[in-house]
């Protein structure tokens, strides 16, 4: 279903992000994963790439097995970092004629090998121009041709300390055709209020849907940190997780709980949706989900 059909006034999504498995001891986790969320019935489950395009068959293998084994939705993450055009045409035709219907597009991050690469050696040095080349695409069967995602930042993009800056850059993304926003995650709600205002202001007015990841370790929190290019941690959160001590299950229960309060909150302020980075598991995802009263439907 193209992204504009599924993100509505009013109505806030649930979705949820998965990595490519590698082995096939992470496949059995993610499948078993999936099976347990997918009676969530999310708005649509999003598949990332890896850094320099490292598991483009991977990523493509995952989203046609969601397409065509389950009920989920995919959207294929993509990036331009190390493709040439016609691999990233190439990348489109695939989708389309499989029924993909929407793409998230990102720059993306070099290779691990590579710390100085420079993506002004790349076709598209800029998201921006990767938005633009998805929405010429003309092989799509939706005449809309593919909806696209693009990455926002609630706490400031790593590369770019410049927050003026930073918007100038989401601002040209929407306006090459991206039909909405979302963000890494983050833990204080006001950084995603803030960023939501500043993108008002700078006159962009797609859905905005925001990432959550709950803390489900205290070894996890430095790989999160990684992950979102350097999060922060509010004090009060770091507060209650000393509380839990070495205490394992008293940590988890304290990351559930702050991130059920943050998933609240925001649909207390009309969040457009709310999309969980899962690291390939269930359970946290839907312990909160059944906090916040997302439940599975009642069998007819």
């Amino acid at each position: 279903m193209h992204i504009r059909d599924i993100l509505q006034p009013g109505r806030p999504t649930f979705s949820f992000e998965f990595f490519p498995p590698k082995t096939p001891a992470s496949q059995e986790l993610l499948y078993e994963a999936i099976r347990q969320l997918e009676p969530l019935h999310p708005a649509f489950v999003s598949v990332t790439y890896g850094a320099g395009g490292s598991t483009r068959e991977l990523t493509h293998d995952l989203v046609l097995r969601l397409k065509t084994t389950t009920s989920l939705d995919p959207i294929p993450h993509l990036t331009c970092v190390g493709h040439s055009r016609d691999e990233i045409t190439a990348i489109l035709e695939r989708y389309a004629a499989a029924g993909v219907s929407n793409i998230l597009a990102l720059r993306g991050d070099p290779p691990r090998d590579q710390p100085n690469y420079d993506h002004l050696q790349d076709i598209f040095p800029q998201a921006a121009e990767l938005v633009k080349f998805i929405k010429d695409f003309p092989g799509h069967p939706d005449p809309r041709g593919f909806g696209i995602g693009v990455a926002g930042f609630p706490e400031g993009h790593p590369s770019t300390p410049n927050r003026l800056l930073e918007m100038d850059h989401l601002k040209a993304k929407v306006d090459a055709g991206a039909d909405y926003i979302c963000t890494q995650l983050f833990f204080d709600n006001h950084d995603f209020y803030d960023f939501r205002d500043r993108c008002r202001l700078a006159g962009i007015h797609v859905p905005i849907i925001a990432g959550i990841m709950p803390v489900a370790s205290l070894s996890s929190m430095n790989r999160m940190a990684e992950l979102a290019g350097g999060a922060r941690f509010p004090a009060r959160l770091l507060k209650a997780l000393q509380r839990g001590g070495d205490d394992t299950e008293a940590v988890r229960q304290i990351g559930l709980h702050y991130a059920t309060e943050q998933c609240a909150d925001l649909l207390n302020h009309s969040v457009d949706g709310i999309h969980f980075y899962t690291l390939n598991q269930s359970t946290a995802t839907r312990e909160i989900c059944q906090r916040l009263g997302v439940k599975e439907p009642t069998p007819a």
